[in-house]
């Protein structure tokens, strides 16, 4: 299997090309400042992930700048500190804040010229509109949780996203699914059939941080470190 093979890159967006565990930690500094007792960033992620986890299982429809004031209260529970509401919300805010990895524009304009984008993402169009925007390239397709109804690792979300790609003329052995996350990506791209791209961007960090353990790993065809790395291994791919 080669990297060109495929007509069709899927994207996660947070993790992937968003770097949204730095986002996440600066975006919860208001309550983790008032912590009796420090916590490690990775102690803070694995928090945050259980509750959001959880939440998106209660509530699969709700918009997820609506689920992450939930989180940051549930936080707060946890850690025994008193939160106003206001505070909760400007937390779901955030998003917009959350900052893209230095390579992924780059790399995402140069795969352009080779393959159709798609971004298969956790979010609500309105946040992931901001984030696109520092991403700096036009998607040929964007499949929210919000137009999904669900959130990954959901099958819902890689059902809607096969059967809309269909409709753009992008058959499932076409598509190279590309995330960071085990747990949200590429265990649901295993069970649908689809080829993987492991970008793994937690390679010199221990844990899995803002996201759940996925239990036995997933497999992968490709495994990259970064999005860089990507779009040299395709350069190379196209000499070879």
């Amino acid at each position: 299997m080669k990297l060109t093979d495929f007509k069709a890159l899927t994207f996660d967006c947070y993790g992937t090309l968003i770097d949204w565990e730095s986002g996440m930690f600066e975006g919860l500094k208001p309550l983790t400042r008032r912590l009796p007792r420090a916590l490690s960033r990775n102690q803070v992620l694995e928090a945050h992930a259980r509750h959001e986890s959880s939440q998106q299982l209660q509530t699969p429809a709700k918009n997820y700048r609506d689920l992450l004031p939930i989180v940051y209260r549930r936080l707060a529970e946890e850690w025994g500190i008193s939160v106003s509401w206001a505070e909760c919300i400007a937390y779901g805010k955030s998003v917009k804040n959350w900052p893209a990895f230095t390579d992924s524009a780059g790399a995402l304009q140069y795969l352009k010229r080779h393959y159709k984008l798609v971004i298969l993402s956790n979010v609500d169009n309105e946040s992931f509109a901001a984030s696109n925007e520092k991403l700096e390239v036009e998607f040929d397709a964007i499949y929210t949780a919000e137009d999904a109804g669900s959130y990954k690792p959901s099958d819902r979300n890689f059902e809607y996203m096969i059967k809309k790609l269909e409709t753009l003329g992008i058959q499932k052995h076409e598509i190279l699914h590309t995330a960071e996350s085990m747990f949200h990506d590429h265990g649901p791209a295993n069970r649908h059939g689809l080829a993987s791209c492991w970008i793994y961007r937690r390679y010199n960090q221990e844990g899995f941080g803002a996201t759940m353990h996925p239990g036995n790993m997933p497999k992968y065809e490709f495994r990259f470190d970064s999005m860089a790395d990507l779009a040299k291994a395709h350069q190379e791919a196209l000499r070879g």
